[in-house]
């Protein structure tokens, strides 16, 4: 592997649930519906992170398990199923129903498979009902993305003409302009998955390429790779030249001449590299430590070091798909510190000691890293703001630019009052 020196660690570790995805994906297709299986506490998770009012009707739900459900006192399948039912009658658009896992669910051994056929019979199609794991157990929070999307692939119909794929939940804004710059660049079908329609889903086939816009899905990958599909390996499209080096992936193996790609993409790339500049003089020279939870650090890291001028400190995530890493992995510095896995003690001791100038990290983190006064940025607003693109450029080097700017504000207003 070159660029990167690889390290592990195990030990406690300070991620979110794949519970959480439910708040973008319930955004990207309103027909569907995502019900919990789960605690009080899966609610609460829930509830907080989307940040729907008591009032509101939301697209998702959680299936409280009781104590007698724990306790093995009640048919905790039957119970769940006349729940769906109510469901069902209560909210008749509903074309989707995700039963979605939790740790309390896969505890005690739930079996939502069993339970999402049962009432696919009895519905007759008029809503599916899948199943797929957010629980936090082993694994970060967007893998919940990957479990929903693996769920829809089975669904898909079969096609034999040429297309490329999609496949990853981006802002409804973001993906309609990347769909037309393939357009301009010759590629005349370009589908996505997730659809915004849950029961319009695109077609796969062995003409079909697929091109990951989240590093976080490779076992949806896996599957699409099993109903013949292709799946490019490039960076991931965050900031200009990973957006470039993604977009020319599928250029090459769709045959499209290189004059093509630069007469298209060159005026976009000037443009964005001129909006890079005030963040990049914000952001050259300043020390960076990603803690792992989101799956996004070693692209970000990619940007913010070539594009941006950081100093990489230590790279953590949560786990390394090697296969849909590997064109991230060869353009970060050589020796650049990976630490897959995490003990937060001992990662939050080695923050402490080389005192970098931003941490990328969890909400349950940044506010004590800040009360030391460390700058942090939140990794789950990534997950929630529309950066993936050559255009996107600039803002998502804002995301990071901007914590450094308040900290340079707060120091100089107590330093004015000295």
């Amino acid at each position: 592997m070159s660029g990167a020196k690889l390290l592990k660690e195990t030990g406690p570790r300070e991620v979110f649930c794949g519970l959480t995805s439910i708040v973008w994906l319930h955004r990207r297709m309103p027909d569907a519906f995502f019900l919990i299986v789960g605690s009080r506490t899966c609610a609460h998770l829930i509830q907080s992170a989307a940040g729907v009012m008591i009032f509101a009707e939301p697209r998702f739900g959680t299936a409280i398990l009781e104590e007698k459900d724990l306790a093995g006192l009640a048919d905790a399948h039957e119970e769940l199923e006349n729940v769906v039912k109510n469901l069902l009658r209560r909210r008749p658009e509903i074309r989707t129903l995700f039963l979605v896992g939790s740790c309390p669910s896969e505890v005690i051994k739930l079996d939502l498979a069993t339970v999402a056929d049962r009432l696919n019979h009895h519905l007759q199609g008029e809503v599916r009902v899948l199943n797929y794991s957010g629980s936090g157990i082993e694994t970060t929070f967007t893998q919940g993305e990957d479990g929903a999307l693996k769920a829809l692939v089975p669904l898909m119909p079969n096609c034999d003409e040429d297309q490329l794929l999609l496949v990853g939940t981006l802002a409804n804004s973001v993906e309609d302009r990347l769909k037309t710059l393939f357009h301009r660049l010759g590629i005349p079908k370009v589908t996505s998955l997730p659809p915004r329609e849950s029961t319009k889903l695109p077609a796969v086939g062995p003409r079909t390429r697929v091109l990951l816009t989240q590093p976080y899905l490779g076992e949806t990958a896996r599957v699409l790779k099993d109903r013949g599909a292709k799946v490019l390996t490039a960076p991931f499209p965050l900031g200009v030249e990973g957006s470039r080096l993604w977009m020319e992936a599928a250029t090459k193996d769709f045959g499209i001449r290189e004059e093509t790609v630069n007469a298209t993409l060159g005026p976009l790339i000037l443009r964005a590299r001129k909006a890079l500049q005030p963040h990049i003089e914000q952001l050259q020279g300043k020390k960076l430590f990603l803690l792992p939870e989101s799956q996004l650090e070693i692209p970000l890291a990619r940007f913010l070091q070539r594009e941006c001028g950081m100093k990489l400190i230590e790279v953590g995530i949560p786990y390394l798909n090697k296969e849909l890493m590997q064109s991230e992995l060869e353009l970060l510095p050589d020796n650049t510190p990976l630490m897959e896995g995490q003990h937060v003690e001992r990662q939050l001791d080695r923050v402490r000691e080389q005192n970098p100038d931003l941490v990328v990290c969890g909400m349950g983190l940044a506010n004590p890293l800040e009360a030391e006064g460390i700058s942090t940025k939140w990794s789950i607003e990534l997950v929630f703001s529309p950066i993936h693109g050559i255009d996107q450029a600039s803002d998502l080097a804002e995301l990071f630019s901007r914590p450094l700017h308040r900290h340079d504000l707060l120091t100089n207003n107590q330093l004015a009052q000295i």
